[in-house]
Formats: structure tokens, C-alpha cells, sequence
């Protein structure tokens, strides 16, 4: 690990005016993937600017019924908050299917968004051991010809397949989350959906964030109205990454689907809004015919390598089962 300076920041424009000074400094919040990247050499910072005395630890009801979510609020203040719990259900089970409790406790909203991937070929080894766009720019993808099991099957690339790790993330982005953040400049906000790059031909750009920006918190529009749910597979009943994940909530009236939210995890570089299986639904028979329909919809574009074509099957089985649960429940309120 390569020796780094420590500085606890006292406010945001402490931080802010460290990170711009020193382009190799990082912002610090729970350090769990941080961390972990940077004894393998993957992240070599110079210095480390500590966000935990910031003032953004709160989770606070907006006037229009949402909530705002500070960047260092932890994950397990998060799932336990009582208004997560009650309106944005999907969102407190996936926090609680991502880690577990010990690193909950540590780990940051902003921390879990801008966690990066746990591709092999980008964590493995030091840095130049294989070949990876993401960690070295124009280096290949020695995953599109190697293990891809747990690999990306839409909105991927021939210089990229890997996939985003957070579980939260696939809840807000079914939950339309929009992404506060502070610069130099000023603060400004970013829709979750706006906030991942597509991988194309520069997958070591990962997010939209202008330069220098500090991601300050996560602001959640009201609640959909239906129930909603977070479903996760996994390779083991233990903590582990998805292999296919899916964040939903229904809106039923009458037998109808008036309204559908769906984000799929594990299968993309950011979390996956199915914007032409929420279309299928809408106004669909609540039935597993229509989810069914609505799977093969969204996964009609996608593009599996020859060793994850498994995903497709299990996230149209996923996704046929999930919503069969929400309208059970949606009909017995």
C-alpha cells in the first residue's frame, strides 16, 4: 500500500478545497471498498480526506413528502429509519441484502454509489497483471474472453462487461433518487438515472459528477404508490454480490397495472431501469402472463457472453415472481 496523508475534513468546504487542491486525494467515508482497493494497489491515493464530522449524517423529510438521505448516513441507519422502512420499503431490504451487519455499520449512502466494481480482472492482482479498461485505460477486457459468469448482459461494451455491486443503488434507481452533490461552484443535483456513465468506449469514467464534486446526499422523491419489494439472488444464503437482483413496485387498480417501477441489478454497469417492461405493464392484466411478457420485453435487447446467459432465465423467472408477490399483496390491503 503506498503511504497517503490523513486529514479530517471540518466542514465541506474543508473537503472541498482538498480534494481540488491534490487531484490524487479521496474522499473518505466508511472506507469499505476504498479500502479494500487500495491494498491491492488498485487505488493509490495520496491523501485521505475523512467526510465523517461533515453535517450530513441525517435523514430528513422534504416538503413535497420525500426524504433527503445525508452522504454519511450509514446503511444500517438507513434500512432502520422508520419512514425507509414504511414508505420505500424495496429500499430497507436491499441495504439489508448487501453486507453484512458489521460492514453496514461502517459503509455510507455516498460510499455504496460510488463503490466500484468487483470485477476480478479489476481487483485482482497488481495493477497491469491483466488486462482491465477500467483500472488501465486501453489495456482490454481480458474478462470478454475469460470468467464472465457474474458479467454484464445489456448496456455493456467490447471494452467493458463488468457489472455495478450495490444493491442499494438498483432500489433508487426504481425509486427515481436524485443525486445531491457540492463543488466549488456551488451544489447541484444529478437523477440517478444520469448519474452512471454508459460504459462505452471509456468505462474508467464511471460517473457524471463534474470534477472536484463531493456527493453531499440522495434525495427520494414521495413514494410510488403500491407496494413495493427488493429480490435478490445470490450464489450462497451468506452475504454475496447478486447474480441477478430486481427492485419493483406496483401500482394495481381493479386487476390493472396502473403503474410499474422496475430496476434490475447485477447486469449492467449501473443499475438497470427497465423502462420497456415498466411500458409492457402499463395498463397490463396484473398476471403472470403480463409479467412474464414484460421480462422478455426488457431482456429482448440484451447481449449475454457464453458463460452468463443464465442471467436471462433467472431475471425473467426473477421478475415473474416478484411481481406475483406484489400483486398478492396489493389485492390483500
Amino acid at each position: 500500500m503506498r503511504e497517503f496523508r490523513y486529514h479530517r475534513a471540518a466542514d465541506t468546504a474543508d473537503a472541498l478545497a482538498l480534494l481540488a487542491a491534490d487531484p490524487e486525494a479521496r474522499p473518505l467515508g466508511g472506507g469499505t471498498n476504498l479500502v479494500d482497493l487500495m491494498k491491492t494497489g488498485v487505488e493509490r491515493p495520496a491523501l485521505l480526506v475523512d467526510l465523517r464530522d461533515l453535517p450530513l449524517d441525517t435523514i430528513e423529510a422534504t416538503t413535497d413528502g420525500g426524504l433527503r438521505v445525508g452522504a454519511t448516513v450509514t446503511n444500517s441507519d438507513l434500512a432502520a429509519h422508520p419512514e425507509v422502512r414504511r414508505r420505500y420499503p424495496a429500499l430497507t431490504q436491499a441495504v439489508l441484502a448487501g453486507a453484512s451487519g458489521q460492514l453496514r455499520n461502517m459503509a455510507t449512502v455516498g460510499g455504496n454509489l460510488l463503490q466500484r466494481t468487483r470485477c476480478g480482472y479489476f481487483t485482482g492482482g497488481a495493477a497491469g497483471a491483466t488486462a482491465c479498461n477500467k483500472r488501465t485505460p486501453g489495456s482490454g477486457c481480458a474478462a470478454l474472453t475469460g470468467d464472465h459468469r457474474n458479467h454484464a448482459v445489456l448496456g455493456a461494451s467490447a471494452h467493458c462487461v463488468a457489472v455495478h455491486p450495490s444493491d442499494m443503488a438498483v432500489a433508487l434507481a426504481a425509486f427515481d433518487a436524485v443525486v445531491a452533490y457540492e463543488t466549488a461552484d456551488g451544489p447541484g443535483e444529478l437523477p440517478l438515472a444520469a448519474f452512471y456513465r454508459p460504459v462505452g468506449s471509456t468505462p474508467h469514467e464511471e460517473t457524471a459528477l463534474p470534477p472536484g464534486a463531493l456527493v453531499t446526499g440522495v434525495v427520494l422523491p414521495p413514494a410510488p404508490p403500491g407496494p413495493s419489494r427488493y429480490r435478490k439472488v445470490r450464489d450462497r444464503a451468506s452475504y454475496a454480490f447478486a447474480i441477478g437482483s430486481l427492485a419493483a413496485a406496483l401500482d394495481i387498480r381493479d386487476g390493472v397495472v396502473r403503474e410499474a417501477r422496475l430496476a434490475f441489478g447485477a447486469v449492467a454497469s449501473h443499475p438497470w431501469r427497465a423502462r420497456r417492461a415498466e411500458q409492457a405493464l402499463t395498463g397490463a392484466p396484473a398476471d403472470a402472463t403480463a409479467f412474464a411478457a414484460a421480462a422478455d420485453a426488457e431482456l429482448a435487447g440484451a447481449r449475454p457472453l457464453p458463460h452468463n446467459g443464465h442471467k436471462l432465465p433467472l431475471l425473467r423467472h426473477l421478475t415473474v415472481r416478484t411481481l406475483t408477490e406484489l400483486a398478492e399483496e396489493a389485492a390483500g390491503r
